[in-house]
């Protein structure tokens, strides 16, 4: 009986040898011969393929749901802490937009019982009609676009035009169903406008370039780059508070002011009728006394 054991392991260690040796030269020849067999039938490869693919695929699926799931949990875990930054932002601004809410409150007030003591006469209506950039025909020599909407619109010559960002232009031509913008950056522009901050008064002129110039300055005048340039409302063209731009620089070749407006992001503009006739009034005037030429 324990005879029996040991021969069978001095039969089997020949044979177990002989395996492992021969081992390795079976695996490359069994990959030749599917190689040859893939060569001889494609089909039965593609086939045996499929089958193979789709024998395994359960097994992939089990195996990836517990990936998939994991990764969930990880973005999910970074989304809350992305919500609860996000959160912890929106508490303080809201709390600074309460503030800002509560100072325009008090202003508000206090702007009205001036008015009261002032006896402030309040401002007109202000009527505004939307239109449609359809071309710009502007050129090294000018600066206009054309809006699909006029006189039967509602536009009139004169008016303001105001972007997205700020003052654009007037209406300089208004036809019965198109009309003409003059930007503020052609040379036959002239807006009087005033420094935001220090009240400094100048004339804004168009030069054809991308950047106006301010007029009628004096040495004197503190002007520095990033003040805010607005509309002074002298003339009775504009009101008085329309955005420009900024002062984007000051040498001693003047004072060049950067437009908020952009002429390449022009879409969509309001022509505004703040019930200003300075310019439509001149017109009016001129009309006449050309005619009669």
């Amino acid at each position: 009986m324990e005879e029996r054991p040991s021969t069978f392991l001095r039969l089997a260690e020949p044979l177990r040898g002989f395996v492992q040796r021969f081992t390795y030269l079976g695996l490359i020849l069994a990959a030749f011969g599917l190689m040859l067999v893939g060569k001889a039938d494609t089909v039965l490869v593609d086939r045996t393929r499929t089958h193979v693919t789709d024998a395994v695929a359960p097994i992939l699926d089990a195996m990836s749901k517990p990936v998939t799931t994991f990764t969930r949990a990880v973005d999910n875990v970074r989304d809350l802490a992305d919500i609860r930054a996000e959160n912890a932002r929106l508490r303080e601004e809201n709390a600074r937009l309460r503030d800002w809410q509560m100072a325009a409150r008090k202003l508000d007030a206090e702007n009205q019982a001036f008015q009261k003591l002032l006896n402030v006469v309040p401002d007109s209506a202000v009527s505004h009609h939307t239109a449609r950039v359809i071309a710009d025909s502007g050129s090294g020599f000018s600066h206009s676009i054309i809006l699909n909407a006029g006189k039967g619109q509602g536009i009139r010559d004169g008016q303001a035009v105001l972007g997205n960002d700020g003052f654009v232009g007037r209406i300089a031509g208004a036809g019965s169903r198109a009309s003409r913008v003059l930007l503020i950056t052609d040379i036959n522009s002239r807006i009087p406008v005033v420094i935001e901050e220090t009240r400094v008064r100048a004339v804004m002129a168009g030069n054809n370039s991308g950047r106006p110039r301010l007029l009628h300055t004096l040495p004197s005048q503190r002007i520095t780059p990033g003040q805010r340039v607005v509309t002074s409302g002298h003339g009775g063209a504009f009101p008085a508070g329309l955005p420009v731009g900024i002062v984007a620089a000051v040498t001693d070749g003047g004072i060049e002011v950067q437009p908020y407006m952009s002429r390449e992001r022009l879409e969509f503009v309001r022509a505004a009728d703040f019930g200003l006739g300075g310019i439509l009034e001149s017109n009016d005037r001129a009309g006449p006394a050309s005619g009669g030429k």
